[in-house]
C-alpha cells in the first residue's frame, strides 16, 4: 500500500511532550470553539436577542454573523476529523504515521473508522488536511469583506482609542480663537486676520471625506455586536438612533466612496449623495442624548458619539438646521443667561409661590 501521508505536519514531532501539550491544547481549543459556536448560534437565531435583531441587522449583516459561525465550526469538525483518523492510523502502525500526539478529543472520533481500511482512513485524514488548509486561506480571503475584520483592526483600534474624559469635547481651533478675541479687551474686533491665519472651509461633517482617519478606522473595527444600541437610552426609548447603525452606515458609505474612486482612476467624482441625509437622517442625529453610553460599552474603543457631535456641528453651523427647541435654548441663553425663557430678574419668583 502506497500511503497518501506526508510528513509536513510532524517536524515538531521531535519535540515530544511539548508537541503532545500543543496538539492536545488545540484539541481542547476546537472543541471549545464548537460549543462557543452553537451557543452564539442558538442566541442569534433561537433565543433572538434584541441587539441581534434590530432593522439595521437584517440581511446581509445577520446572514454575514451566521456564515462566520457556520465556517468556524466547518474548520473545527474537519481538524479534529483529521487527528481522529491521525490518530487510528497511529493506531494500526501504518507507515509515516508514528506515534505522536495528544489526542483528548478526537480519540473518541476513531471507533467511526472501525472496520476501515487504512487506504480509505488515510484518504479521509488527508482530505480533512486539506480541506482544513484550503477553508483557512479561503476565510482569510473572505475577513476582508466581512465583519471579522475587526480581528485584524481591532489592536490598532484600541491602541488610537479615546482616552481622555469621555464627556469632554474637542473645540474648534477657529471658534477658539473667536472666543479669545472678544474676550480680550484690547483687541481690534474689526482688525484683519493675521497673516497666514486660515479658516477651516467646512465646520463639522456631512460625508465620509469629513471624518478622521480613526473615525473610518472605528467604521472598519464595528464587530455588528450591538452593545453600544443596548445601552443606548434614546435606542430603548424607541428612537431611531442606533449606534451600531451609524458605524455600519459610515462603513458602507466608505466602501460605496471607495469603488467610485475606483471606477474614475483614482478621482472621486460626485455622485450626488453623502452620509448626512442618504444613510444617516437627521432625526437619528438629534435623537443622541451624548451621554456616552455607547463609548463605554464597546469592547474594542469604538467611537460612535464623535461621529454624531461632528454632523450636528455641520448641520448646526452649516446649515442652520438645529431643531426649535435648541434654537429656543441657545436663544434663550443669549438674551437671559439661562436656558429657561424668563429674565434673571423673574429667575427666583417660583420660591415666592404659596405664600
Amino acid at each position: 500500500m502506497v500511503s497518501l501521508a506526508p510528513i509536513e505536519y510532524r517536524i515538531f514531532a521531535p519535540l515530544g511532550v511539548l508537541y503532545d501539550f500543543l496538539i492536545g491544547s488545540f484539541e481542547i481549543l476546537a472543541i471549545l470553539v464548537i460549543v462557543a459556536v452553537v451557543v452564539f448560534w442558538i442566541r442569534r437565531n433561537i433565543i433572538r436577542l434584541q441587539r441581534f435583531i434590530k432593522p439595521e441587522m437584517k440581511g446581509w449583516p445577520k446572514k454575514d454573523g451566521n456564515m462566520i459561525l457556520y465556517i468556524e465550526l466547518v474548520l473545527m469538525i474537519l481538524f479534529l476529523t483529521m487527528n481522529g483518523a491521525d490518530f487510528k492510523l497511529q493506531q494500526m502502525g501504518v507507515e509515516y504515521y508514528t506515534v505522536a500526539g495528544s489526542f483528548p478529543i478526537s480519540q473518541f472520533i476513531t471507533p467511526l473508522f472501525d472496520g476501515m481500511s487504512a487506504s480509505s482512513i488515510s484518504m479521509i485524514e488527508r482530505t480533512a488536511w486539506w480541506l482544513h488548509i484550503v477553508g483557512i486561506l479561503c476565510f482569510l480571503n473572505y475577513l476582508y469583506y466581512s465583519k471579522h475584520l475587526h480581528i485584524l483592526l481591532a489592536f490598532p483600534n484600541t491602541y488610537f482609542g479615546k482616552i481622555g474624559p469621555k464627556g469632554q469635547f474637542k473645540n474648534l481651533e477657529s471658534v477658539t480663537a473667536e472666543v479669545k478675541l472678544m474676550m480680550d479687551p484690547t483687541a481690534d474686533p474689526f482688525a484683519a486676520p493675521a497673516e497666514g491665519a486660515s479658516s477651516p472651509e467646512k465646520f463639522g461633517a456631512s460625508d465620509v471625506m469629513d471624518l478622521s482617519w480613526v473615525q473610518l478606522l472605528n467604521s472598519y473595527t464595528c464587530t455588528e455586536c450591538g452593545r453600544c444600541t443596548s445601552e443606548c437610552p434614546a435606542n430603548q426609548t424607541g428612537k431611531k438612533l442606533s449606534p451600531r447603525k451609524i458605524m455600519m452606515d459610515t462603513r458602507d458609505r466608505l466602501e460605496e466612496v471607495g469603488k467610485n474612486i475606483d471606477a474614475n482612476q483614482g478621482e472621486f467624482k460626485d455622485d450626488g449623495k453623502q452620509l448626512l441625509g442618504d444613510y444617516i437622517t437627521n432625526e437619528e442625529i438629534w435623537a443622541c442624548t451624548s451621554c456616552n453610553a455607547c463609548v463605554e460599552a464597546c469592547p474594542v474603543s469604538i467611537d460612535p458619539l464623535s461621529i454624531i457631535m461632528d454632523m450636528r456641528q455641520y448641520l448646526v453651523m452649516e446649515k442652520s438646521a438645529a431643531p426649535a427647541e435648541l434654537n429656543n435654548m441657545m436663544g434663550n441663553i443669549e438674551n437671559n443667561g439661562a436656558p429657561w425663557p424668563f429674565s434673571q430678574m423673574d429667575r427666583v419668583n417660583w420660591t415666592q409661590e404659596g405664600r
